[in-house]
């Protein structure tokens, strides 16, 4: 958490907000206006060669002002939320040491919440639990262990995707383990304190249905060309499978869309259900963006559907910036 009321510490800035509540374009408009560095939190914009799916900022865009968290990752790599917090707390000292304003900007909650919390003090995996815990998913199926999930756990259910097997099987494998609710055991840890002043910024709709809108057009956009193209998202994903050693077990292949895509490629439904699959999964990725946002209490929230978003969320900053 931050300390408060030292306004001696730099000052970082975190854009958050759902996918397609235009982020990206009101940091590139900060950027415009003061020396900022941008640094992204999302899970999929660590991926090389992941660029449609994900929407990651063009090349000049990234021009426009330095980015860091992004292209850093191979697809068939992992990338943990310990290794994001070591490197965002290190890129906002330097950030801060150069005189400039870090901005914090991407839409994974989790990465948020383990920059500002902390690290989870959890118990150690156990192999053999775990092994059990996989055979009964197999058995019975992810849905069934996320709904066993539910009974005992069920805020750590509410925030996880029914086919989130590796989170659901840990959370159950805690419960086993410890007796206690990981959601509970998170509550009682410790908050660290910051070094570093943090101003959460949420860019949140005052119309869900037109946030919708915008996901749709977006996912059409990542659409738009012909199966047999090189471009598009279908054409990046089939680029992705001819690598040979990426599977739809990867984090990076369970990204939203790219695992539709996969499953399209592979003949599982045709093009007209890849569109409604995709579009569906993004708005379920944003109501559990928005859900994360409305239990952080200490954020300004700005409407992302406002004409002057970008005036309003400068107008936030300069309460905390000298001069």
């Amino acid at each position: 958490m931050n300390a408060p009321g030292n306004k001696k510490l730099p000052l970082a800035v975190a854009i958050m907000g759902p996918t397609a509540s235009g982020k990206t374009a009101i940091a590139l408009e900060i950027a415009a206006r003061m020396p900022v560095e941008i640094i992204s939190v999302d899970s999929a914009l660590v991926y090389r060669g992941m660029d449609i799916g994900t929407a990651k900022p063009t090349l000049r865009e990234r021009s426009l002002a330095p980015h860091h968290l992004i292209d850093i990752v191979d697809p068939a790599e992992s990338y943990s939320v310990m290794q994001f917090r070591r490197a965002a707390l290190k890129l906002v000292e330097d950030i801060a040491e150069r005189g400039r304003l870090p901005v914090l900007v991407g839409g994974t909650m989790l990465y948020f919440k383990a920059l500002r919390d902390g690290l989870d003090v959890l118990p150690e995996a156990d192999p053999a639990l775990r092994a059990a815990l996989e055979a009964q998913a197999v058995e019975s199926g992810m849905a069934f262990m996320h709904a066993r999930l539910g009974g005992l756990d069920p805020i750590t259910a509410a925030r996880l995707e029914p086919n989130d097997s590796q989170r659901i099987l840990r959370a159950l494998e805690i419960i086993e383990l410890t007796g206690v609710p990981m959601s509970q055991l998170l509550a009682q840890a410790p908050r660290p304190v910051l070094p570093f002043r943090l101003l959460p910024i949420a860019l949140e709709p005052s119309n869900r249905a037109v946030l919708h809108e915008r996901i749709a057009r977006r996912f059409d956009a990542m659409l738009a060309a012909p199966d047999d193209s090189e471009a598009g998202l279908i054409g990046e994903v089939r680029r992705l499978r001819q690598r040979g050693d990426l599977h739809p077990g990867l984090p990076s292949m369970r990204c939203v869309g790219y695992r539709q895509a996969w499953a399209y490629l592979d003949g599982e439904f045709d093009r007209g259900v890849l569109r409604e699959k995709g579009i569906a999964a993004t708005r379920q990725l944003a109501k559990r963006q928005l859900t994360w946002l409305r239990g952080m209490p200490d954020r300004i929230v700005v409407d992302c559907l406002a004409p002057d978003a970008p005036e309003r969320v400068l107008e936030a900053m300069a309460q905390e910036i000298p001069g």
